[in-house]
């Protein structure tokens, strides 16, 4: 491999999205804390900490390879790229491939970790979990990404991390996983929406290209909307407390999404730009405003 500083590799993985990732363990201990459902003793929180360990690296894997075959395939090039190192040549698509490698092996390591201390469950989660990051470009260029994602950072990781905090299988903890899923959906959609030209282009066919750039603002404005009724309907229905109310101040953000996206009826596809960030930080503030309200449970 050629030589590169740590910033540089660190950089490679996009961490900035790595919060979309991480943030639905804190949501899903915070209402397990919330319920009195932790075991005693310092083992949830070591299972806590492993987790994030093991996700970070795993999306970090994910995203690398992505890009690999992003680059590989076409989709990123000198006139539509979403990372430059491989597009200008500051990595070479070995290294590349090598570095996905090396974070997926140490991701599941850290996994086995995990399945020592609470069970085979964990085993069975992450197994999925790996298939459907490593399969992730796959499922995108044939128009199933945004379920892969839904599933992976919202259905996986919410009740894996349930199972290895507590040895069981907790399905109420599921209701979390909607909203969460959700908004991580968003994320991509609205990345995708802007690239269709480009995605075309490469030959590839996102969900956003299937149904076209009108009817993916408004699937856009709709996500902006959802997880705060869910949450809603959650609360009138039981199964979360009313303190889950206190995220529903993240709808001040998700407002200005909505009005971006529908901005859409007079600018165009550019509308859409740089609402893939925007979503990104909805999800941080929707999640921890989210904890916060399930953590309080506990003294309530």
């Amino acid at each position: 491999m050629n030589k590169h500083s740590l910033k540089e590799w660190v950089a490679a993985t996009r961490y900035w999205a790595l919060p979309v990732s991480t943030m639905p363990l804190l949501v899903s201990f915070a209402y397990l804390f919330g319920i009195q459902a932790l075991p005693a003793g310092i083992k949830p929180w070591l299972v806590l900490l492993l987790s994030v360990l093991g996700v970070v690296l795993l999306h970090s894997a994910g995203n690398v390879l992505s890009d690999w075959f992003d680059y590989r395939s076409g989709v990123d090039n000198e006139n539509a790229f979403a990372v430059p190192n491989l597009v200008f040549g500051k990595f070479q698509p070995r290294e590349y491939l090598i570095f996905s490698l090396i974070l997926f092996v140490l991701g599941i390591i850290d996994g086995l970790v995990i399945v020592f201390l609470s069970g085979i469950g964990v085993l069975i989660i992450g197994a999925v979990a790996v298939a459907l990051t490593a399969l992730y470009s796959f499922l995108k260029y044939h128009a199933l990404g945004d379920l892969d994602i839904f599933i992976i950072f919202g259905v996986l990781t919410v009740l894996g991390l349930a199972y290895a905090v507590t040895g069981e299988w907790r399905w109420d903890s599921l209701v979390l996983s909607v909203p969460l899923g959700i908004i991580t959906v968003s994320v991509l959609h609205a990345n995708n929406t802007y690239d269709i030209p480009s995605d075309k282009a490469a030959g590839i066919k996102t969900f956003a290209m299937l149904i076209g750039e009108k009817a993916s603002s408004v699937l856009y404005c709709i996500y902006m909307v959802l997880p705060f009724v869910f949450i809603v309907v959650s609360v009138i229905a039981g199964w979360l407390f009313p303190s889950a109310l206190l995220c529903l101040l993240a709808g001040i953000k998700a407002y200005g999404n909505f009005k971006q996206a529908a901005s859409y009826k007079t600018l165009g596809r550019e509308a859409m730009k740089g609402l893939d960030f925007r979503s990104s930080q909805l999800h941080l503030a929707f999640s921890l405003l989210l904890s916060a309200g399930l953590f309080v449970v506990a003294w309530l």
